[in-house]
């Protein structure tokens, strides 16, 4: 396993990490034993959040005595200085530690990150944590490339973590500032949030990216950790058949797509987005139209029951026409 310092931090991380989203698919067994796998692998920078529900507490119980050999990040959406200071005090109960190497601003808004940094917002609780040792450094995830901007020119972000895939190259000059101005970067979504079904391709893509820190794609079988380890450390440069398959599916993806975030949820009308979505996808790109109807018109509830009231698209961080979206794929399978 190859090794990078994380900009200011100075942490020496893996360069390919564990993100924590798919511990919500399994439970506190199965990720104790895909924590010693990563473990055994080298693989030593964890990234998880408050907002994904039982992974916090799973991957506590998991790194019961390897806590030392790991490098927790995590992260929260309070944007208050009180908020933000319970959110710490839970994620250090939940992971079982007396203090968390990073801790980042979840995803804000421009607005957000004004509150952050005003008196009495979340980065006072940040700072004071860091101070009392609860916390060892302070980063920023973010979606839109303008934040990315914004983001570099805070003294006090140590690293900044932005999606960055195949098809997601928008952020490209500024990761190389992030290089230039030893800020660590954090790729997340490798994978275009699953939409990107060459995991192979797509992690050889980010690792012949030098400015890249550190990598995380979820992970929630050992099987899938030892694929992308393979994939992370082949440094041979992508061949033209590749590029070939990079540029198709660049073509067929766009950038107008579901990421599966699902940062979009609740739907009012219990829709689950991105699973409709999902099947549209089978269908269009895969072929797999029979199969992806059956399973589409197997659903609770399917994209004909959207009542317009566009509260999903306020959510998402893409900022995706989601209405418009989801009446496409009720043309396409009927209702």
């Amino acid at each position: 396993m190859e090794y990078r310092i994380l900009g200011k931090t100075a942490l020496k991380v893996s360069r390919m990490g564990f993100g924590g989203i798919p511990i919500q698919r399994i439970d506190a067994e199965g990720t104790k034993k895909l924590i010693k796998a990563l473990h055994a692998a080298g693989i030593n920078f964890i990234d998880t959040a408050r907002g994904y529900t039982v992974s916090e507490e799973y991957l506590g119980y998991a790194l019961e005595g390897l806590r030392k050999d790991f490098i927790l990040a995590t992260k929260s959406m309070a944007r208050t200085k009180e908020a933000m200071a319970k959110d710490i005090d839970i994620s250090l109960k939940n992971l079982r530690t007396d203090y968390i190497d990073l801790y980042q601003v979840h995803n804000p808004t421009p607005e957000d990150l004004i509150q952050v940094m005003a008196p009495g917002g979340a980065l006072e609780a940040l700072e004071e944590a860091r101070a009392a040792g609860k916390i060892g450094h302070i980063g920023i995830t973010l979606h839109p490339a303008s934040m990315f901007e914004s983001a570099l020119e805070l003294p006090w972000v140590e690293t900044i973590m932005f999606p960055y895939n195949i098809v997601e190259t928008q952020a490209e000059e500024l990761i190389k500032k992030c290089a230039q101005r030893n800020i660590g970067f954090i790729c997340m979504k490798p994978l275009a949030g699953g939409a990107i079904e060459d995991s192979k391709l797509a992690l050889r893509y980010i690792a012949a990216n030098d400015d890249v820190t550190v990598v995380i794609p979820g992970m929630a079988a050992e099987e899938e950790m030892k694929e992308n380890i393979t994939s992370i450390v082949n440094r041979t440069p992508l061949t033209d058949s590749e590029w070939e398959t990079v540029r198709k599916i660049r073509e067929d993806l766009g950038t107008n797509f579901c990421r599966r975030c699902n940062y979009c949820a609740p739907c009012s009308a219990g829709i689950s987005i991105y699973g409709v979505l999902l099947m549209e996808g089978y269908y269009k790109r895969y072929n797999l139209k029979e199969w992806a109807t059956q399973r589409y018109h197997a659903m609770a509830k399917t994209a004909s029951d959207c009542i317009d009231c566009g509260i999903c698209e306020t959510r998402c961080p893409y900022n995706l026409p989601i209405r418009q979206m989801l009446k496409r794929v009720e043309n396409l399978f009927g209702k």
